[in-house]
């Protein structure tokens, strides 16, 4: 029997005190107040309902993302940490990231959330420049984000990330490099490092600014990435840098095909099933806070097993977003397809020098990284 992959956790927090213009997340601007308890009690029902898909697995990594899970108190976050814990096994070394807001309000919460048991912040920094941060709808300033920076740096944690965006309105390559050379400068662990895209359902898709053309966001792109790997970055994921041993570990077993449970507001989870000769089960949760918070409703809203059909491209979909080669035998471990079925998908992108197959792995070209797209079309 196949052994079952990694397991970690992801919890959704959806509240945000704006909504930023280019966000498609699941995520809800505060109207009065958080209804913080409640929701905490529903996030640990939510756990405990899930906790036999883990299936004795230690969870490696938890992550809190959103939304802004930093509009959260740290007594509050103690509290989901402890829950989980009473219901599941945490690995010793277990990686707890929290996504947070450079604003004043919640830097003044960092030490909080490290005593409550976070060690990786995440903070969304987006832009050093007041003008393009305007231009995002982001509430903070340059100095305030210099400032969150600091205070991560000076708290001692495991590790720390800083997202930044590029191919911002109206941005030049020269702008673009300013912003990342600050960014670099700071000195951060990890980076996410972006693009810019206007997503459906959002502010920008019906009111879209300018933004740079193909050849001015390839120049950006390939002008950024020797920049971050000349300061000591390893780029490990499309968006994502990290000095060594800093890659984040929720992050990785996403793009790897490993398990992952979800709770709170639409937040979804990826199992494989011991007993049902490791059938791949996804599960949506509720998405709008009101009805996550309705006690009469179950919090699954959607269960469905992923059809045997699909594995090879969801396979491939998340692993191919990491740079490094993919081990036959992680294909054959995490899902029902073989590498005989593998070639043949891909055999046009091997033909057009995208991928290369070898007889341990397969690789993408350089080619195969700038159309990677095309590559996950011809999985189809």
């Amino acid at each position: 029997m196949k052994s079952l992959p990694p397991l970690t956790l992801y919890i959704h927090v959806p509240w945000c005190i704006e909504k930023c213009p280019y966000c498609d997340f699941n995520s809800h601007k505060i109207q009065g107040h958080i209804p913080e308890q409640q929701y905490v009690n529903r996030l640990l029902d939510d756990i405990r309902a899930d906790a036999d898909w883990a299936q004795q697995r230690p969870v490696q990594a938890i992550f809190f993302g959103g939304g802004t899970p930093s509009v959260l108190q740290p007594d509050s976050i103690a509290r989901i940490i402890a829950g989980v814990a009473k219901v599941l096994p945490l690995a010793a070394d277990c990686e707890i990231t929290l996504e947070a807001n450079p604003g004043t309000f919640e830097v003044e919460r960092f030490a909080g959330f490290v005593e409550a048991g976070v060690n990786r912040l995440s903070i969304g920094i987006q832009s050093l420049k007041d003008q393009q941060l305007r231009a995002l709808g982001r509430i903070h300033s340059s100095a305030q984000a210099r400032v969150a920076a600091a205070h991560a740096k000076a708290l001692g944690l495991r590790s720390y990330n800083l997202d930044l965006m590029h191919g911002l309105p109206e941005q030049s390559v020269a702008d673009a490099m300013a912003d990342l050379d600050q960014i670099i400068a700071l000195d951060p662990p990890h980076i996410s490092w972006y693009q810019l895209t206007i997503e459906p359902n959002t502010s920008f898709a019906s009111r879209p600014p300018q933004l740079p053309d193909d050849d001015v966001l390839w120049d950006i792109y390939t002008e950024g990435h020797k920049k971050l790997e000349a300061a000591g970055y390893q780029q490990y994921e499309v968006s994502a840098y990290a000095k060594a041993g800093h890659q984040s570990r929720h992050n990785r077993n996403y793009w790897e095909f490993g398990d992952y449970l979800g709770i709170g507001c639409g937040a979804h989870s990826k199992i494989t099933l011991a007993a049902e000769d490791n059938a791949l089960l996804r599960c949506e949760k509720v998405k709008h806070p009101k009805g996550y918070l309705d006690l009469t409703r179950t919090l699954r809203y959607r269960t469905q097993y992923v059809a045997k059909q699909d594995e090879l491209f969801e396979f491939f979909m998340n692993r191919l977003r990491l740079l490094e080669p993919v081990p036959k035998q992680q294909l054959l471990e995490r899902t029902h397809c073989t590498t005989a079925e593998a070639d043949q998908a891909l055999r046009n992108s091997i033909d057009k020098g995208w991928v290369i197959s070898d007889k341990n792995q397969w690789r993408l070209t350089r080619d195969g990284h700038r159309f990677l797209n095309s590559v996950l079309e011809d999985l189809l």
